[in-house]
Order: C-alpha cells, then structure tokens, then sequence
C-alpha cells in the first residue's frame, strides 16, 4: 500500500475516471492500478538512465512495460537502456517491437527505424575507404563570393583536430583556418617585415612536435610555424647548392619527424631534419632510375618513400635515404599532384579533378570519387577528422567537401544521451553526433543545433561546450591478475609509472581484473603507485575474468571527462573465462555506446589477441607493446587528443511540470551541410 500511495503523489492519474480518483484507491481498476504502477516505474527508470545507472533503468522498465505491455513509449526507453549497457541485438528487438506499436507512419517510428538501421550496419570508428564506397560533393568552401574575395588558387589541405582545417592559398599568399561550417577562423601571411610574407605558399605539413613546415614556391624557401600559425624561421632560400629550393613544392614528414621537400625546379628531394639542417638529397639519374621530369606528390611511411612524377604519370618508391627501390604505380594515374595517407594505410592520391586510394600491398589504383568536370584542377586533397575528404581546387578558387554517399543519404546519427533538469525551467542537454559508422562529428557549434520542444523552438537556447575541445582525458587502468602475468609485476609498474608519467588528466580507477574486480587504492606516491600495480599475489588466478573487470573498469568513468579510456595492460591472452557472462561483442558495444576507448598493453614481448585487437578496432583504440621502441608515452598522450562528438547546451523550458510529475519530451536536430540529424526524448523536472 505505502508504494501505491506514493505512485498516487508522484503520478497524475490519466486515464483514470474522475470518479474513481475520489473515490480513492481501493475503487481502482486493476487497469488503473497497472497505469500507477507503470508510470511509478517509469519514472525511476528515467532517473536511473541520466544517471548512467543503466542496468537499474533496464530493471524499472522491464517492471513498467510488464504492467503495460506494448505500450512504445516504455519499449522505446527499456530500448535505449539495452543499447547503453552495450546489449545492442535486445536494444534492436525492443525497438522493432516499439516501432509497430507507434505505427509505422508515425514520426516516432520513422525516428525508431532510422535509429535501428544505423544500430545493425555500424562497424568500426576508423575512416576506411571500402571499395564499394564512392565519395561525392557534400558542400564547399569557396573562396569568394560575388566581389568578395575570401582566398585565391588553394593548394594543400591539413586538417586540424577540432575539425577546421589549414587551407594554403597559393593565389592570395596566406594560410587561412576554415572550420566546419566554412566561415574562415585565422589568415595567417607569414613574417612581416622586409620580406613581406609569404611568397607563393604551396604546401603545409605538420611535424611530431606540432610545428607547421609551409613550402614558399616563389620564395625558394620553407618556413617553419608554430602550431598556431606564428612564424619562426626559415629553411633553405634559392639556388642549386645542397639544401637550396627552385620552386620548393609538396612536403612530407616521416615518423621519425625528418622533412621531405619536393624541389621541383631542381627536380630533385631534400631531406632535413625537424630545425632544418640539411641531410640528403635525391631523385637525380642513375643506373637504376631514370630521374625526376617532373615530381610533384610526396609521402613517407615505414621507412619508404613514395614520389609521384606528373610527366611519367607514375609513383616511385624510394627507401628513406633515398635509394630507389622501384616503380610502385606504373599505369591509371592521368595527372597525379598531392600525395596523403590515410588512416588505414592507404594512399590518397589527387590526380586532375579525381580522388584515387591506391593500396600499398597491391599497389591497386581505384577511383574514390571526381571534384567536378574535366577543367577542375585538384592540387591537394586529404582527408579531415570526420572522415571528408578536403579537396583543394586551384583552379575554382575553392576547397570541395566530399563525402561517403552512403552518408549522404543516411545523415548524421544523432541521440540525446543525458537531460539535467534539476535546475529547472533551466534544462542541460548531453547530445553525441556521429555518422553512421559510429565516427563521431566534431567541429560543431550553435549553428548546427536545434532545440525544440513539441514542435517549438525553445528559449534561450545556449551552446556551452563541446567534448572535442578538451585537452585532458580521464582514464580506468585495467591490470590482468592471471598465472601469466604473476612473474611480470615489475613491467606493470613500468606500465603503470609510464602511463600516469604521460597521462593529460585523472586516472580515475586502478582495477585489478581477478576472479572479481577489485579497485586498488593508489596515491601519487611512487611506492604507492608500484604496490598498486603489482596488487596482492593472492589475487592472481587462472579463473580471472576479463569480461566482468572491463565492465567494472568502463563504469567508473560514465560521470567523467568525454575523453575517457580504459587502458588494458596484459599477457594479451584473455584466458578460458573472459566472456563467460558479457560476449565480446557486447562489451565493445558498451564501451563503443558510452564514447569509452580501449587500449591495450602488452606485456612481455607477445602478441595481442585477435579479441583485444577487435575492442581497439571497434572503439578507436590502439594494441601496443609496452616496450615498443618509442615507448608507451605518445599513445598515452594521444588519449586527450582524441575525438569527441559529444556537445552540451542548454535553454529555458516554457513546459508545464504539474508539480514536477509531466513527462516533458525535447528534440534536437542537427544541420551539417547537406547532412542533418534529430533525437527526441523526454525527462521529468524535480518534484515540486
């Protein structure tokens, strides 16, 4: 009685006859009573989900649908409860079942069926470029406008991790930064002085530690920028002599930070190290290669180095101290400029007015798309950090958006992932944007959104920040407690000492992963740090459980950063129980659903399981050895440069609560390009 008494304080009682309100409860219908009870456990449930508690929200809905059955509004929330927890196929059968009892016509079914079709055709956050996947125009940044001249004759492209971009405008002697929405942020022209500035920029690259290279074509030199755009110094100035440019054109960076310069007028390749002195040069005729007529694109990869010719129509391949190795493209290339690799490895090759990827174990050219006409001219092209491709066109004085047609005719995927109201008529909204590979979208601002509520725009609406602009990353530290890791205490302290030696943010939780999780207790004190790494002896089993450890791990963080991570480090063999009651499935989608990466670290010179490898995949992650040569540090501190689609804002609600006790529905909708997106859900304001 006293639960159904404070289902009648929290509830008004629609669908209640009058009569039977005054009445009291006892002359209640059963199906009255099932309506208090439904609407009791409603609510818990929407409480419980913005307070990332999902496996309670699961249990509230389950209770209310079971007092109500088919009613979609509950299957739709018990829905979205699954999909947190990382149980994606009973998130997509509750849905599919909501969706008929809405009515397919409906708007909320035609939301649902969208929401379900993304669910099931998701596969990793890496840009991969399939084969059967074509990219076509999505919009444009263009370079003037009627009598306005925004820049002239664009050159190279370098994408920023915020989602702007570095355009090198060759005709108007500057860098401008243009971010997503194409409204130009910086120009940045170069020294001033009795120079002048730039001298006919070509080309941009950016080095290991941040520094911007841009090639000065009619300057005959290469200046070297800050990572904001302030000038330093300069590299090389004309002539013929070792380490002086005619025309110095496309740039490339290896991994060991080295510059590579194209120096078309002397048809040749430089090499400096990252100040600028002068190491190799190469490309002239020998017995083996035929020289250079006229080189144009230039990337470094794994020790090569790979040269596109324009007058040959051909790419050679090269060894980093310039010995020739061979022809690696011979034919399908009709005008080949900027080389870039992509994140997969792949080359992305910009060749007269198409976009080619061509595949480094195949040497395969394929077509992945055409920036305009025969006439259009693309000297550069790479691809941005939501997975457009940037296409530089010389010749229309403007830079082409080209994206995934799939994509395009999908839009954005868009969901609500937490409302705060206790501040209320003030409400907060968590909304994440991704595509429908799961990538998430960053570079947005208040532009893109719009927030409505029932079909009304709202007040006041504010954009207050954006997950992708964070500088720190908070992570879990997951250390495997197993037979195989028991003679190997000493590398999880290195592991553990290089992880927070590197870290940009707060290591939140330290959990050793046994037979059941513990969370170890750790301070900043060295000593400390080392007995947590190691754990108690007694804990390390055989019968350890990956499975239930990352679940505990990923938890800690929910109410944390955007950026966030859990760091696995290993034997890289999960053992006989590791998905005894979460499937590993399962938990890359929980981890993949709360925007958590996993990374793991080997320990002891093996191999990382292919299972390990699929959780890195699917969340964005990275499987490294701890002993690597250049260490752990740089993917450690990579965590906080990760993407984040995540954005809040807020507005003013002009919705009545009833005493806190209405269910109050907010939609939001995203506008990018010729792309857009929308979520709605609803929460309830405190009690009044």
């Amino acid at each position: 009685m006293k639960r159904l008494c404070l289902a009648l304080l929290l509830f008004p009682l629609l669908n209640v006859p009058l009569e039977a309100q005054s009445a009291g409860v006892s002359s209640l219908s059963p199906a009255d009573m099932n309506t208090l009870y439904a609407r009791e456990e409603f609510r818990i449930g929407v409480q419980a989900y913005n307070r990332f508690a999902f496996n309670e929200a699961i249990l509230s809905f389950e209770k209310a649908v079971s007092y109500l059955p088919g009613d979609p509004l509950l299957m739709d929330w018990l829905g979205r409860a699954y999909y947190r927890s990382g149980l994606e196929a009973t998130a997509l059968s509750v849905w599919t079942n909501s969706a008929q009892a809405y009515g397919t016509s409906s708007p909320e079914a035609i939301l649902l069926g969208s929401r379900i079709e993304t669910v099931r055709n998701r596969r990793s956050l890496l840009p991969l470029v399939e084969d059967s996947v074509r990219y076509v125009a999505s919009g444009r940044y263009p370079g003037r406008s009627g009598n306005m001249v925004y820049f002239k004759q664009p050159t190279s492209i370098l994408p920023l991790d915020d989602g702007s971009a570095w355009v090198v405008a060759y005709g108007s002697n500057e860098l401008v930064r243009i971010d997503i929405n194409g409204v130009i942020r910086q120009r940045v022209r170069g020294p001033s002085g009795p120079l002048n500035g730039f001298d006919r920029p070509y080309d941009v690259v950016r080095g290991l530690d941040g520094r911007m290279y841009v090639s000065e074509y009619q300057g005959g030199r290469v200046s070297i920028l800050s990572s904001n755009g302030d000038w330093l110094s300069y590299i090389g100035s004309k002539g013929r002599d070792n380490g002086m440019f005619i025309g110095p054109q496309n740039l490339a960076i290896d991994e060991e930070g080295y510059l590579y310069v194209v120096d078309y007028g002397n048809c040749r390749i430089s090499k400096f190290d990252p100040d600028g002195g002068f190491i190799l040069s190469f490309g002239s005729r020998t017995a083996f290669f035929p020289g250079f007529l006229s080189p144009t694109g230039i990337a470094a990869k794994d020790g090569m180095v790979y040269v596109a010719d324009n007058a040959t129509k051909q790419i050679y391949r090269f060894d980093r101290n310039g010995v020739y190795q061979d022809v690696f493209v011979k034919e399908g290339l009709s005008g080949p400029e900027s080389l870039r690799f992509l994140p997969d490895g792949a080359l992305l090759v910009a060749d007269t007015n198409r976009i080619l990827v061509i595949e480094l174990d195949s040497a395969r050219v394929r077509e992945l798309g055409m920036a305009g006409n025969s006439s259009v001219r693309i000297v550069g092209a790479e691809m941005d950090k939501n997975g457009n491709v940037l296409a530089a066109n010389f010749q229309g004085d403007e830079v082409s958006v080209m994206t995934r047609l799939n994509d395009m005719a999908a839009g954005l995927f868009v969901q609500i992932d937490r409302v705060v109201a206790t501040s209320f008529p003030t409400v907060t909204l968590e909304v994440t944007v991704q595509d429908r590979l799961r990538r998430p979208i960053i570079g947005l601002d208040a532009r893109n959104f719009l927030l409505s509520e029932e079909g009304n725009t709202v007040m006041d609406q504010s954009f207050i920040g954006a997950g992708y602009r964070a500088n720190t990353a908070d992570i879990s530290v997951l250390m495997e407690r197993s037979n195989l890791t028991l003679d190997a205490q000493l590398d999880m302290e290195v592991a553990l000492r290089d992880i927070r030696a590197n870290l940009s943010g707060n290591l939140v939780s330290l959990v050793s992963a046994s037979e059941q999780p513990l969370k170890e207790q750790f301070s900043e004190l060295a000593a400390d740090t080392a007995r947590a790494a190691r754990g108690n002896p007694a804990s390390y089993s055989k019968n350890w459980r990956f499975d239930l450890s990352l679940r505990f791990a990923a938890s800690n963080l929910l109410e944390m950063e955007k950026k966030r991570a859990v760091v696995f480090v290993g034997s890289g063999n999960l053992g006989e129980l590791a998905f005894e009651q979460y499937s590993l499935s399962e938990l890359a989608s929980y981890l993949a659903n709360n925007g958590i990466i996993f990374y793991a670290i080997i320990l002891g010179g093996n191999q990382a399981s292919e299972e390990l490898r699929y959780l890195c995949n699917q969340t964005g992650g990275e499987a490294l050895s701890l002993y690597q040569p250049q260490g752990i540090g740089p993917t450690i501190r990579d965590i906080a440069a990760a993407p984040s689609g995540t954005y809040i804002l807020s507005y003013r609600s002009r919705l009545s609560t009833d005493f806190g006790l209405a269910y109050l529905p907010v939609e939001a909708e995203v506008y990018l390009m010729e792309r857009s997106g929308r979520d709605s859900i609803g929460y309830f304001s405190p009690l009044e």
